[in-house]
């Protein structure tokens, strides 16, 4: 269970950071 909430929260973190990473992209832009 542990193992599935740790992978969870890494993808999110993941997904965030390539949200954040895309906007200051286009902000750039």
């Amino acid at each position: 269970m542990i193992g599935v909430q740790f992978t969870t929260s890494m993808v999110m973190a993941g997904a965030s950071e390539m949200l954040a990473y895309g906007t200051a992209v286009k902000i750039k832009k």
